[in-house]
C-alpha cells in the first residue's frame, strides 16, 4: 500500500518541478512588457530557443526569416498594421526579474550569445530612403551602432565610460531622484549600473524632443545591453542588499523606460526583456573551413540536393506565371494570324488594292 501511495505522490513532484522549469524558474527569461494589439503574444509557458530570439523580433516587425519559427508564443496578428518600434533590453547577471503582471513572460532554453543585426540590416535594406532610427548599444562595453536618424537623435548620447561618469554628476542626473538605498555614490561598481540607468532616461528624453520620427511609416529598432546588475552580483554577492536594492531599482526603471517609450510611439511599439543569468557560448562569427567542407560531404554520402531557399517560391510563381502568360499570347496571336482575311483586315491589301484601282 505504501508503494502504491507514493507513486503518485512522486509523480506530481516530477510534473510540479517540470511545470517549474517552464515557468522560468529553472532558466533564464524572455519578457514582454509593452506591445500594440497588433502584435499578439500568447499566455503560456512555452520554451523559447536563445538563438532565436532575433527572429522574434523580426516576424513580430512584419518581416521574414530564412527558417519558419514554430514557437506558439507568438500569433500571427494582424498583418497590415505592424509596431513602428522593437525595443529589446538584455540584462546580464540574473535569470528572472520582478516584473509586473500586465507583462508576459516565457523560459528561455538554450541561452546563447544572439544579435540584432540582421533585422538591422532588413530595416536599413528596405527603408534606406526614409528616416529609420537604429540604436544598439552596449554602455559597459563601450560598443555603440547607430543607422538613420539615430546618429542626429542621440548626438548627445553618452557612450563611453568617461562620458558617462560625468553625465551621473550632472544636474539633471537620475542621482537626484532615484533612491539609492544600500548603493552608494563612491563606488565604481555601482556608478557603471546606475549610468546604465541614465542611459534609458537619455534615450527616452532625447527621443521626446524628435517626437516626429516616431510617428513616421518605418520601423525603429532600440538594442541595449545592461551588465550593471551582473558586476553588482559580483562586488557584493546575489544574497546581498546590495544586490536586491540594484535589482528592484533596475526593474522600476525598466518599466518606466518602457512605458515612456511606448507612448511616445503613441502605443505603436514592442518593448521586450532577456534576463540572462550568463550565456553558455560566446557569440562568434561563422565562417566556411575546409574542415566543414570536409565534415558536410561525409555527412550527405547520398549527394542529395540542398534545402531550398525560402525565396524559391517566390521566383518559381514569378517563372511560372510569366511563361504562361506568354504561351497565351503568342497562342492568340497565332490564332488571329491564321484566321485574318488578307482583303479585309490587312491594311496592306487594301490599299494595293486601291491603287490597282486608280490605275
Amino acid at each position: 500500500m505504501g508503494r502504491r501511495g507514493g507513486a503518485p505522490w512522486a509523480l506530481e513532484v516530477a510534473v510540479l518541478v517540470t511545470s517549474a522549469c517552464l515557468a522560468g524558474v529553472c532558466g533564464d527569461e524572455f519578457s514582454v512588457l509593452r506591445s500594440p494589439q497588433s502584435v499578439v503574444f500568447r499566455d503560456g509557458s512555452w520554451p523559447i530557443p536563445g538563438e532565436r530570439i532575433p527572429d522574434v523580433a523580426a516576424l513580430s516587425m512584419g518581416f521574414s526569416v530564412e527558417d519558419d519559427l514554430s514557437w506558439p508564443g507568438l500569433a500571427v496578428g494582424d498583418l497590415f498594421h505592424r509596431p513602428r518600434a522593437t525595443v529589446l533590453v538584455t540584462v546580464k547577471g540574473v535569470d528572472k526579474l520582478t516584473l509586473p503582471v500586465k507583462g508576459i513572460s516565457y523560459p528561455i532554453e538554450n541561452a546563447v550569445p544572439f544579435s540584432l543585426d540582421s533585422v538591422a540590416n532588413a530595416i536599413h535594406t528596405l527603408f534606406s530612403e526614409e528616416t529609420p532610427v537604429v540604436l544598439q548599444l552596449a554602455p559597459s562595453e563601450e560598443r555603440v551602432y547607430m543607422v538613420g536618424k539615430a546618429n542626429s537623435v542621440f548626438e548627445d548620447l553618452s557612450v563611453t565610460l568617461r562620458q558617462l561618469r560625468n553625465r551621473l554628476f550632472q544636474d539633471n542626473s537620475i542621482l537626484s531622484s532615484l533612491p539609492l538605498n544600500s548603493l552608494s555614490r563612491n563606488n565604481e561598481v555601482d556608478l557603471l549600473f546606475l549610468s546604465e540607468l541614465q542611459v534609458l532616461h537619455d534615450i527616452a528624453s532625447l527621443l521626446s524632443r524628435h517626437k516626429h520620427l516616431a510617428k513616421d511609416h518605418s520601423p525603429d529598432l532600440y538594442s541595449l545591453e545592461l551588465a550593471g546588475l551582473e558586476e553588482v552580483g559580483k562586488r557584493y554577492g546575489e544574497d546581498s542588499q546590495q544586490f536586491k536594492d540594484a535589482s528592484q531599482i533596475l526593474v522600476d526603471s525598466l518599466q518606466k523606460f518602457a512605458d515612456e517609450m511606448f507612448n511616445l510611439y503613441s502605443g505603436n511599439a514592442v518593448v521586450e526583456v532577456v534576463a540572462v543569468k550568463t550565456f553558455n557560448s560566446p557569440l562568434t562569427r561563422k565562417a566556411r573551413s575546409i574542415l566543414q567542407s570536409t565534415q558536410s560531404e561525409t555527412e550527405n554520402p547520398y549527394n542529395l540536393a540542398y534545402p531550398y531557399n525560402y525565396n524559391y517560391s517566390v521566383i518559381f510563381n514569378i517563372i511560372l506565371w510569366m511563361m504562361i502568360g506568354l504561351a497565351l499570347a503568342v497562342i492568340v496571336i497565332s490564332y488571329n494570324l491564321w484566321n485574318m482575311d488578307p482583303g479585309y483586315d490587312s491594311i496592306i491589301y487594301r490599299m494595293t488594292n486601291q491603287k490597282i484601282r486608280m490605275d
